[in-house]
């Protein structure tokens, strides 16, 4: 099957739903099928499999910003690639997003099916009721990420959803060797603004032990403001932005990774890379994460905002050897629920069901 994934957002800047969709070519790839990553890159293409289609604009969107290109040229050489590849089905990752997406959507005469992400409000949504229900209606097949994906979708635009999950790659995670350390650890990784929480996390380090160690990776915009924040405690390791590998092998060598999210989560994968790192996860008990993670089973959820409560939730499994073991067993196996592989599967046959029809 000649297989076209389309991504709005730069592929060259980590990001979940760029993860996915380069997640899912790979084990699609495994599987045997012919399959192109059509996206923006800002740098060299993430790999040989991605036809780049110019460089992104940073865009304000839910809360955080979004590397679209929604630019002419970048439509131009979209037009191209639907031209020169001839995919069987496309497969398009946030529909309406400005860009490629929304280019194929109009555009495109191969079946397409669309997977909706985001969770929560969008304005273009609600100013544009109109078109884009008419634009949503030329998808054959429309898949969401979770149930609040879903809601957003099915309130501004109507029509049925099918809910799947974010896919993990477990065996990635599994086989990468974990990073060195010499004290307890908590890692966290994402963007550095309010959403993410990360300025309840390094308030709660005040509260931990002083042999306890930080790890904090990525950039924001309030990146300087949270180094103002703990500045003096040398326990906090800035790492800025890493690389996949090192995001994984650092997940792995923590003793806990931590999101402590406020908001704005429509499905909690990088929950599940922690689980499938065999590391305890702690996180915030919101509507995206509660989904993926059963609290108390597979990771420890507290209220978001409350640093004292997160302190004392990653004090107490690192100092307990054998509710970490728990939680290190029970999130192995929610993790393998939520694999790449059964994820793939599910989506072909999605693809063999629109081409039979």
């Amino acid at each position: 099957m000649r297989i076209g994934l389309i991504c709005p957002y730069s592929l060259t800047i980590p990001g979940g739903v760029q993860g996915q969709v380069l997640g899912l070519a790979k084990t699609l790839r495994s599987l045997g099928h012919y399959v192109r990553v059509l996206g923006p890159c800002d740098g060299p293409p993430p790999d040989t499999g991605v036809t780049p289609l110019g460089m992104s604009i940073p865009t304000t969107a839910n809360g955080s910003v979004a590397p679209i290109a929604p630019d002419v040229p970048c439509a131009l050489r979209t037009i191209r690639a639907l031209r020169d590849e001839e995919f069987e089905i496309l497969h398009l990752h946030e529909p309406l997003a400005p860009g490629p997406t929304l280019t194929s959507l109009f555009l495109s005469q191969s079946p397409m099916l669309g997977t909706f992400h985001a969770a929560g409000k969008s304005l273009a949504y609600d100013l544009l009721k109109s078109p884009v229900k008419w634009l949503r209606n030329r998808l054959d097949y429309a898949v969401a990420v979770s149930d609040d994906a879903a809601e957003m979708a099915r309130s501004a635009l109507g029509g049925d959803y099918e809910i799947l999950f974010n896919g993990v790659e477990v065996d990635r995670c599994i086989s990468v060797d974990p990073w060195s350390k010499e004290v307890p650890t908590i890692f966290f990784v994402g963007r550095h603004e309010p959403r993410k929480g990360l300025s309840v996390l390094l308030d709660a380090m005040s509260y931990l032990p002083s042999d306890t160690q930080l790890w904090v990776a990525s950039d924001g915009p309030e990146t300087t403001r949270l180094k103002v924040q703990v500045a003096g405690d040398h326990r906090v390791k800035w790492l800025g932005r890493i690389s996949e590998e090192e995001k994984l092998a650092r997940m792995k060598g923590a003793d806990i990774f931590c999101a402590p999210s406020l908001r704005g989560e429509s499905f909690g994968v990088v929950l599940l890379e922690g689980m499938a790192c065999g590391t305890p996860v702690v996180a915030s008990d919101i509507p995206g994460y509660s989904k993926v993670a059963r609290g108390g089973k597979d990771a420890v959820l507290v209220s978001p905002g409350d640093s004292q409560t997160l302190a004392s939730a990653i004090e107490k499994i690192i100092r307990n050897p054998d509710q970490a073991e728990k939680l290190i067993d029970r999130g192995v196996k929610r993790a393998e629920f939520f694999s790449m592989q059964r994820l793939a599967g599910l989506y072909l046959n999605s693809y063999e069901s629109i081409l039979a029809n």
